[in-house]
């Protein structure tokens, strides 16, 4: 069975985004072995400058990096990123699957997105859309995104 990993900064406290993740984190039970790890967000002030932002970033960049599984194949979520449609989703798991990756992780940045490098070494870039979502809101798209993957790949009537 595959393993996925979401590997977010910041923790869910809305109780309807978290009942929105626990459904699909069980629907894909099915196909996949499921892992969310979440991280810490750093604390910075207000008004952040553009090096507490970066100090910060380079935090949570440790911490990210130090949760990834040896040979695991990153997709790293942020703006810069490509659309995917959900063909194109189920086409990477598909990849990373036949690839021999013991692993296909999903980076999930906090308010301030992820670390430049982070981005550079993942294996793909993904933007969900030009419009901007909160970071919690992206976790639950990307759940269903990864469901609907499955169920393309399996021939099943979810995606229409």
């Amino acid at each position: 069975m595959q393993r996925v990993m979401v590997l977010c900064v910041g923790k869910m406290k809305e109780r309807f985004y978290m009942d929105a993740a626990a459904e699909y984190a069980k629907r894909l039970s099915r196909f996949c072995k499921l892992e969310i790890i979440e991280l810490p967000e750093q604390r910075l002030p207000d008004s952040p400058s553009r090096a507490e932002i970066g100090r910060a970033l380079a935090k949570e960049a440790e911490a990210i990096r130090a949760k990834l599984p040896q040979g695991a194949a990153v997709a790293a979520l942020c703006i810069e990123g490509k659309l995917h449609s959900s063909e194109d989703v189920a086409r990477l798991l598909g990849e990373a699957a036949s690839g021999g990756e013991k692993c296909l992780v999903f980076l999930i940045g906090g308010s301030f997105g992820l670390d430049e490098g982070l981005k550079k070494d993942a294996w793909v870039r993904l933007s969900m859309s030009p419009m901007t979502f909160p970071h919690h809101l992206a976790r639950v798209m990307l759940l269903e995104q990864i469901y609907r993957g499955f169920q393309i790949n399996e021939g099943g009537k979810y995606h229409k």
